[in-house]
């Protein structure tokens, strides 16, 4: 088993910049799969994962940011497009005597098999660099079971009844947790972007102190919690340091260096490049460029990860990834750094 502590401490200490994307679509394109065979197959999603790796350089593996499964899980009906991820149709529960009723669901439903053994087999081919698997976040679980809009004024006027929600996801995705540590990956990362609709103090309250919960079970010197709120616009990042976590993601809404300044410099801070933005919509040059000036930004951080905002979503052309990775290899470079393995493999 991998000391995850020691790999996080030996990333900040080695003064090599490093790189891990939140990127899977890319993989199940170069297998001549579809959005739709890799969410609900976890041989497919993982052969996308190991295609992946084979061909880019990133730092640490992680899924698809999947966050549809957990809810259907709960009840959700789920609409699965070919080429792009799954949506959620309608609310779950819609009040307290809906919610006293909710069951917290075990891990033999739905799709949270397939995407265990998505994870089982990538810990299995995967054994140079840590394998992060991903959750969705308690606030951003109850939003989708509850309706995002209307938790946000339910959280005001139906407090009592959004904290037992709260419990009830919580409960299920520390399980979940629990069992992707049993498997062997090294780490998770909880994605929880509906909290940063919060204002910090309501963030606390209705994302943290659960989300604390997650980080208290199951992190230790073997599995890293990664907490990412691409949300965020900086104004509950004190929340988000509340959680304990390991290492934190941030989204573009940020600034990133005025988060490096705020956040503990021992903990891994990865951002926040625009998935959409520049990673699909820029040109190489444009993105070679943008990566390169957030790097030089970035520089005096030991503890800064370079990686995307939030996942990569599909259709993003290879030479685009490819200009992002040649912008660190040309940081690593002029810094005397030698780091033969991020050439990419044609």
């Amino acid at each position: 088993m991998r000391n995850i502590k020691t790999w996080t401490n030996q990333q900040i200490d080695g003064h090599i910049r490093i790189a891990i994307p939140i990127m899977t679509h890319p993989g199940i394109e170069m297998i001549g799969k579809k959005v739709k065979d890799a969410v609900t197959d976890g041989e497919i999603h993982a052969k996308a994962i190991k295609k992946m790796c084979e061909v880019y350089p990133s730092a640490a593996t992680t899924v698809i940011m999947d966050l549809t499964v957990e809810a259907e899980a709960f009840g959700c009906q789920i609409e699965f497009p070919e080429n792009d991820m799954p949506h959620i149709l309608g609310r779950l529960v819609s009040g307290e005597e809906d919610i006293e009723k909710l069951q917290v669901p075990d891990l033999s439903v739905c799709r949270i098999p397939e995407y265990l053994k998505a994870n089982r087999l990538t810990v299995e081919f995967v054994q140079d660099k840590p394998v992060f698997a991903g959750v969705i976040g308690p606030f951003s679980l109850a939003g989708r079971l509850f309706d995002l809009s209307e938790i946000m004024i339910a959280c005001y006027v139906e407090p009592d009844a959004i904290s037992i929600l709260l419990d009830k996801c919580t409960k299920f995705i520390l399980k979940y947790c629990i069992e992707l540590k049993k498997i062997g990956c090294s780490g998770v990362v909880i994605a929880e972007p509906a909290a940063g609709l919060l204002s910090n103090e309501d963030c606390q309250e209705f994302s943290s102190t659960y989300v604390k919960r997650i980080v208290d079970e199951v992190q230790d010197d073997n599995f890293l919690v990664v907490l990412h709120n691409c949300g965020n616009k900086g104004h509950c990042t004190e929340a988000m340091l509340n959680t304990g976590a390991g290492a934190f993601h941030f989204g573009n809404a940020i600034d990133i260096v005025e988060t490096l300044e705020i956040c503990p410099k021992n903990k891994l801070i990865m951002g926040n490049i625009d998935p959409v933005g520049v990673m699909k919509n820029k040109s190489p040059e444009q993105i070679k460029l943008f990566t390169a000036n957030l790097l030089k930004r970035t520089s005096t951080y030991d503890n800064f990860v370079l990686s995307t905002g939030c996942d990569v979503p599909p259709h993003v052309p290879a030479e685009n990834i490819r200009a992002f990775y040649e912008a660190l290899d040309e940081y690593n470079a002029q810094k005397k750094i030698n780091q033969p393995h991020t050439n990419i493999r044609q």
